[in-house]
């Protein structure tokens, strides 16, 4: 008995939203462009095209005449294009509604771009959870492709693996199509005829299902792209005696009597996760755990669907503000380095930019009222407390009670979407590698000596008066004899006025000695990046660089240029301060290697306090935005 290979041949491709045009250019002129035009080449070699709505939206604008190629493949038969989420979603985290409406409007999308409805879908970075089949049958969509290490966590193994199987949630079914890892793999260090000649060697003889995504091909000293896909193609061509080139959409008509199997929650490819001992078991909410800025667009995105559930009336404010709800869901935020974007600030930027812009279509003009809230928005269980102006959102945890939100409405712009530093020695960045950074966090240290502090950032504080009418709340930090500097105790007042955010502090010994002692209170603003071009600092009127130790002492202000923003944040004090202004960065994989991309620009205050036993100390900061 012989054997046959019925080859699904697959191109994804994919732009994130907040990527640049050099991004956008590199992917078309790399993969997109070169894959097309030598597709249309082997007109007896068929396959599956996936490409988001972002990326698409892009195309249409910049490079129209890729459509025309891709309706003359259509067409001809040759290709078929999947459907999905519009802006890449990581499915399995995003509300039902938001599952449906992202399919449809892709799908509404393809349709009328191409006069095709897609039968099946593409499912970002192959994140599953089971309960994506009754969404996903209701959008009609007919099959999907899960990896094969998910086939193996799922129990098939053997020939299952190069098989079609369905799968069923709530009594709805789709096929699903596996997407051979070892074969993508196996196209970037060797010729394509023997990838495939060994896997026919290795399969048994019958009729087998074989779908392969490549995401980088073999290539030669000198190669350029479109060398690399003509041998590519070349070599395909060759393998035809025993490999039918197809498209899915053919064989799932033809599909009969196929295995039922359930797939528990994974990414599609083993090597992407190392926090597990099967590393494609680890999904998108163990990275949420893991990584606490993507917790926070995630809990900013549950939050936001909430208020625009809420609408009542008016339908058109409604879809607008879900749409751009929508453009936050993307995948790149939910999956770890080099896959992710966790760690690039233009991604997170551009998720939080949309998710403020939405939770503003939500309040009516006219009608909207301040007002000091109190409810779990980290989604951890606890309780957060958030202080919304008509100009600035704060978000403020009991714990370290810092601001770990920061919003300027007019600009859609979080001031505090920043990236713990990882792999440091310091203490600070050890103890908050699971937290978010936040605004006024605070330390107590000894004069010169540094290593005896007490970080306040890591204490409970006690919620305390809650003005809501003032747009006021008091913390109270307990005396604590278990660490340095414990005898001290600390009230802490947050209180919001339009364009200004005031912090008022008092310190009080309540030891038997008297105590000295510099308090630091740490501000992290994430500007657009770093540098003359994208922000300035002022003492007055004056340039301010804090090179020189007597620049740094007896200020009572500094002023913050947002250069692209348009934006100026004043940072004022009652008691003159010394202040230390340090750039963060973390080391991020990119296109063509590893680089150190901005985050933001950490600004620690710092006044010496002498207190005798009894006495208090008390000071106020100010953040005032103006444009």
């Amino acid at each position: 008995m012989s054997r046959t290979i019925s080859l699904v041949l697959g191109s994804h491709n994919h732009v994130p939203l907040g990527a640049g045009d050099d991004e956008f250019e590199a992917v078309y002129e790399c993969r997109v462009k070169p894959f097309i035009q030598t597709l249309y080449q082997f007109p007896r070699i068929q396959a599956v095209l996936y490409y988001s709505g972002v990326l698409l939206h892009r195309l249409e604008r910049f490079h129209p005449e890729f459509f025309y190629l891709i309706r003359d493949l259509l067409s001809r038969k040759q290709v078929e294009i999947l459907g999905g989420g519009f802006y890449e979603p990581m499915m399995p985290i995003i509300p039902p509604q938001d599952k449906i409406g992202q399919v449809e409007l892709l799908t509404t999308y393809l349709r009328k771009s191409f006069g095709k409805r897609p039968q099946g879908c593409w499912l970002p970075a192959l994140a599953w959870e089971q309960n994506l089949v009754s969404p996903l049958n209701a959008c009609g969509v007919g099959y999907t492709f899960l990896s094969d290490s998910q086939f193996l966590l799922a129990g098939l193994e053997g020939g299952d693996l190069y098989l079609p199987c369905v799968t069923e949630d709530q009594g709805k079914i789709i096929t699903v199509f596996p997407a051979s890892n070892e074969l993508k793999a196996g196209f970037a260090r060797k010729n394509a005829s023997d990838v495939l000649n060994g896997l026919a060697r290795t399969l048994p003889p019958g009729s087998w299902t074989v779908s392969v995504f490549p995401e980088t091909l073999f290539t030669g000293e000198g190669d350029d792209p479109e060398s690399v896909f003509q041998r590519f193609f070349e070599e395909l061509s060759r393998c035809e005696s025993f490999v039918e080139y197809t498209t899915p959409g053919k064989l799932n008509r033809s599909l009969e009597k196929l295995k039922k199997a359930y797939f528990p929650g994974s990414l599609g490819e083993a090597p992407l996760y190392a926090g597990s001992v099967f590393r494609g078991c680890s999904g998108p909410r163990r990275f949420i755990i893991d990584y606490p800025e993507s917790n926070g667009v995630y809990s900013k995105m549950i939050y936001v669907h909430t208020l625009i559930n809420q609408l009542r009336g008016d339908k058109a404010r409604k879809r607008t503000a879900r749409e751009e709800l929508w453009k936050a869901q993307g995948c790149d935020l939910y999956v770890p380095p080099p896959h992710g974007g966790i760690f690039r600030p233009g991604l997170r930027k551009a998720a939080y930019r949309a998710l403020i812009g939405a939770e503003k279509i939500t309040r009516e003009k006219g009608r909207f009222s301040p007002s000091l809230l109190h409810f779990d928005v980290n989604l951890d269980g606890g309780t957060e407390y958030l202080l919304q102006d008509e100009k600035i959102n704060s978000y403020i945890e009991p714990r370290g009670a810092g601001i770990f939100e920061l919003d300027y409405l007019p600009k859609n712009w979080n001031y505090l979407d920043t990236l713990v530093p990882r792999g440091k020695a310091g203490a600070e960045e050890v103890r908050e590698k699971k937290r978010r950074p936040a605004a006024f966090t605070d330390t107590l240290f000894s004069p010169g000596a540094e290593t005896f502090f007490r970080y306040c950032g890591d204490e409970q504080f006690v919620p305390g008066e809650m003005d809501r009418g003032r747009l006021k709340i008091r913390f109270t930090l307990p005396v604590n004899d278990q660490v340095s500097y414990g005898g001290i105790g600390m009230e802490k007042t947050f209180q919001s006025r339009k364009d200004t955010l005031a912090v008022s502090y008092v310190l009080v010994n309540n030891g038997a000695d008297k105590t000295d002692f510099v308090f630091s209170s740490s501000v992290d603003l994430s500007f657009p990046g770093c540098g003359e071009d994208f922000v300035r600092v002022f003492r007055g009127n004056v340039p301010f660089d804090g090179n020189a130790a007597a620049d740094t002492a007896g200020l009572e202000s500094l002023k913050f240029q947002d250069l692209k923003n348009e934006v100026q944040i004043s940072l004022g004090s009652k008691k003159a301060f010394e202040v230390r202004i340090v750039q963060a960065s973390a080391p991020c994989e990119v296109r063509g290697g590893t680089a150190d991309l901005y985050q933001s620009t950490r600004v620690t205050l710092l006044l010496r306090v002498s207190l005798e036993p009894g006495q208090s100390w008390s000071n106020e900061f100010v953040l005032k935005f103006s444009h």
